[in-house]
C-alpha cells in the first residue's frame, strides 16, 4: 500500500497490468503526451544524476529547468527512485 493514499487507486490499477503492452496502453490512457514526456524526463534525470552528471549538464542535455533537475536530485537522494543494479 503506498504512503500517499490518494495514489492507491492508481497503483492498484497499474499493478493489474501484466504485460508491457498493457502497461503502455494504461499509461497512454492515464497521461497526456506532455505528462508522458515529463515522466520520461524524470527517469532520464535520475539516470544521468546517478551516473555522476552535474545538475547543470543534465538540465542542458534534456532541455529542462535547473529546478526540475534539483527536484529530481532530491527525490533520488531521498530514495524515491531505486536504480536497477542490473544495468
Amino acid at each position: 500500500m503506498p504512503k500517499n493514499k490518494p495514489l492507491t487507486p492508481v497503483v492498484e490499477y497499474l499493478m493489474t497490468q501484466t504485460t508491457e503492452e498493457q502497461m503502455s496502453a494504461a499509461l497512454e490512457g492515464l497521461l497526456t503526451p506532455y505528462e508522458q514526456q515529463e515522466l520520461i524526463n524524470r527517469l532520464q534525470i535520475f539516470e544521468l544524476l546517478s551516473q555522476g552528471v552535474s545538475q547543470r549538464q543534465v538540465a542542458q542535455q534534456l532541455g529542462v529547468g535547473i529546478a526540475t533537475v534539483t527536484r529530481g536530485s532530491r527525490a533520488l537522494q531521498a530514495g524515491s527512485y531505486k536504480i536497477d543494479p542490473s544495468k
